[in-house]
Parts: structure tokens; sequence; C-alpha cells
């Protein structure tokens, strides 16, 4: 059965972005892995608002990939490879996991992600932490209802100070 991956950068005091979004203080000097992990996925999933700061980057979606954007307002996309849902997240999920292909990346943002841990639907999750305090901003965990057991299956020091930590559930 295919994973759910969480694979996404963050501050030391755990936000992955401002308040208004931005993420400028992400070092962008290295790799950090995303090739092998792109190559092990096929499928991402994002909130809604993360695909529109995408768009204001200029990235509509991630192509070569299925991309299914959670959505109660948004039904269409104009990008074949783009996929507005707004079906039960679990339901989708369990269905999803089932389809044969590669994993399947949870990008963000921070309200997805909690939908998710909700539903206890992430298997994996990977963190890259930046030696930066931001003090405020949009946090990478927001409250979810229960506790989640992991453990730790990878770390890894960059010389810039970014540190890989991997987790799969119990």
């Amino acid at each position: 059965m295919r994973k759910i991956k969480l694979y996404i950068a963050n501050s030391l005091d755990n936000y992955i972005a401002r308040e208004n979004g931005d993420v400028d203080w992400l070092f962008i000097d290295g790799e950090y892995g995303m090739a092998e992990f792109y190559a092990s996925v096929d499928t991402v999933l994002m909130g809604r608002k993360t695909i529109e700061k995408g768009n204001e980057l200029g990235q509509t979606h991630y192509k070569g990939m299925k991309n299914y954007v959670f959505s109660k307002t948004i039904k269409e996309s104009e990008i074949d490879e783009l996929e507005y849902i707004s079906e039960d997240l679990e339901k989708f999920a369990s269905k999803l996991k089932r389809k044969k292909g590669k994993d399947i990346w949870l990008v963000g943002g921070g309200d997805l992600i909690r939908q998710f841990l909700d539903k206890n639907l992430v298997d994996e999750i990977f963190l890259f932490v930046h030696p930066i305090l931001l003090g405020k901003g949009l946090p990478l965990f927001l409250p979810f209802e229960n506790q989640i057991d992991l453990k730790l299956i990878d770390t890894e020091k960059f010389e810039n100070g970014v540190v890989k930590l991997a987790y799969a559930k119990k």
C-alpha cells in the first residue's frame, strides 16, 4: 500500500512560513535529498492556500505528478494534472492509498496537515529544520485531536545547519 509522506521545511520554532505566507527565509543552497524524494512520489496533496501561494511564485502545480488540491470553494481546474477535491478527506485518502502507484506527498499547508493528522493518515514525516527563529508565522502543526507515536527512522545534518529528521508511525 502507498504511504502518505509529509515532506516539509520548517524553522527551529516550527513555522512553515511568515505570517503573510512568505518563505524567503528558506535556504535554497542545497538539494536536501529532494531529487530522491521526488522520484519516490507520483501524487501531491495540498490545500487551496498552498496552491495559491505557489501560483503567486509562478508554480501552478508539480509537473509530472497528479496534483490534488483540497478546497471547499474551487471545483474545477484548467490544468489536466491538477484536480480540486471537496469530498471527505479520510475516504479520499483511503482510496488513494489503495491505488497503484508511488507514494503520496502531503505538501501542506498547516490546516491540511492538521486534518490528515486528526485522521491518523500520515505514515511518514520528513522535517527539514532550518537554523532560524522566526518568532511568529504560520505554524507547522496546528492543534489536532490524538497523540501519534512516532519512531525516528533517519537524521542528517547539512553543512549550512539544516537538519533532516525523518519519522514513521509506530
